[in-house]
């Protein structure tokens, strides 16, 4: 009788700590698959900016030719790293995030393509562009800081359209 409790006490401790570190591991993954996602979240949300800010940059520039003009444009579209950011996306996010952030994908393309075929900066086309990446920009935030389980923003994330920006 003595050794049979003994083995059944030996035999509870082993299923007990195996479950603890099973609760632990998943535990641990559930962490890592949060920051990785706030990771790949960060990375999307400021390659979009700086992108942004390029492209106005750029567009305001005196360009030797409207080719030139498009040129320098669809460049720094391919060289800012959004195609990268937006496969880490489609990789990584939920579906709702992923069509979210394809959205602003496609906002930021139109305004690239906007400027390359001579969209005036600040004219009514531009603005319309650009309260368009506004408006998807603040959904795909919403639904990325849903994902990670941070609460709503109050306020829009978005710069003034002006001259000055």
């Amino acid at each position: 009788m003595p050794l049979l409790s003994t083995l059944a006490g030996a035999a509870i401790g082993i299923v007990a700590t195996v479950i603890a570190d099973r609760n632990r591991w998943k535990h641990d993954d559930a962490k890592e698959a949060l920051r990785l996602r706030l990771d790949v979240y960060t990375q999307y949300t400021t390659t979009v900016k700086v992108l942004g800010e390029t492209l106005r940059a750029l567009a305001r520039r005196e360009h030797p030719s409207d080719d030139e003009r498009a040129l320098a444009l669809r460049e720094a579209f391919r060289d800012s790293g959004i195609a990268i950011a937006s496969e880490r996306m489609w990789l990584i996010a939920p579906q709702p995030v992923v069509r979210a952030s394809n959205g602003v994908f496609h906002c930021l393309r139109r305004i690239c393509d906007g400027y390359a075929y001579g969209t005036a900066v600040g004219g009514p086309e531009d603005r319309a562009r650009w309260e368009a990446r506004g408006r998807a920009a603040a959904e795909m935030r919403g639904l990325m800081r849903e994902d990670l389980g941070v609460g709503p923003l109050a306020e829009r994330h978005m710069p003034l359209l002006d001259d000055s920006v």
